[in-house]
């Protein structure tokens, strides 16, 4: 019981990982409207013409349905595990064990319908910026929650410092997806400073932007330092991807922000947030 548990939930989060990178596809290829404003419906029909801007976006909704499947699927199997514990003949994990899992799933259940909700109130408002960066923060949420449960672990941080990294990861995060959202992405040339300034004297796309870089170069040196102070393996391996990360975003700038490059940065930066979970939760 507990290995197809495990199992589903790692699923689940595998998939909730494609669907973070697939949105970011959506965004950079302008295709967050391939549907229109219709939801749960594509263009008005379950089956629309396809389009490239519609294959996209239609192939984001599939994705999130399944998603869906999934972490319902695991609400409703820890639900099952857990009242059968609890009868007299319980639910056998092995010779003399009963597995009961904890409620993190229905943590994981709840976030999905505030995600789904949001993804409803982006497409009918026509993606306003506000409602697209809490949709992805809610992702990563439930990313989070789900690599929780397939690890078996309690939400339990290891350490303040450690706690501290996480909080910085995901505002990071955030304040990313403020910077490609408002159309900031481009309002710093140049790297690693703002328009050859460290202080930028421009309008509030830049000083967005700036923020955004500021706080990637923060989490940059933290996860050094916890990690030479920690000497844990986890640690090691966040301090390994935020460099990539690093590198790529470099590689976005000087480059004229080529879309594989916007993509990879999304790819790489949600891998961050996954190692960060696991190294501190």
């Amino acid at each position: 019981m507990t290995r197809r548990f495990t199992r589903l939930a790692w699923t689940a989060a595998t998939f909730t990982y494609l669907l973070i990178i697939l949105g970011a596809i959506v965004r950079i290829t302008g295709s967050g409207l391939g549907c229109g404003e219709h939801w749960p419906l594509c263009n008005g029909e379950l089956l629309p013409p396809l389009d490239l801007p519609t294959i996209i976006e239609y192939g984001h909704r599939l994705a999130a349905a399944a998603v869906s499947v999934l972490v319902a699927a695991l609400a409703v199997y820890a639900w099952w595990l857990r009242r059968g514990a609890g009868s007299p003949k319980g639910v056998p994990d092995g010779p003399g064990e009963r597995f009961s899992p904890d409620r993190t799933a229905y943590v994981a259940l709840g976030l999905l319908v505030v995600q789904v909700l949001l993804g409803a109130v982006t497409v009918k408002l026509s993606l306003p910026p506000w409602t697209v960066i809490l949709h992805l923060g809610t992702a990563m949420l439930l990313l989070a929650t789900l690599i929780l449960i397939a690890r078996g672990h309690p939400i339990t941080p290891h350490s303040r410092v450690g706690l501290a990294a996480l909080t910085l990861g995901f505002g990071t995060v955030l304040f990313g997806a403020l910077t490609a959202n408002l159309g900031a992405a481009s309002a710093c040339l140049g790297f690693p400073l703002c328009n050859d300034q460290f202080i930028p004297a421009g309008n509030y796309l830049q000083h967005i932007h700036w923020t955004h870089r500021l706080l990637a170069y923060t989490l940059f040196a933290y996860v050094w330092w916890w990690a030479l102070r920690s000497k844990k393996r986890g640690a090691w391996y966040v301090v390994g991807l935020v460099t990539v990360q690093v590198a790529v975003a470099a590689g976005m700038v000087l480059l004229s922000l080529p879309p594989a490059l916007q993509a990879a940065h999304v790819a790489v930066g949600t891998a961050v947030w996954a190692a960060l979970v696991l190294a501190v939760l």
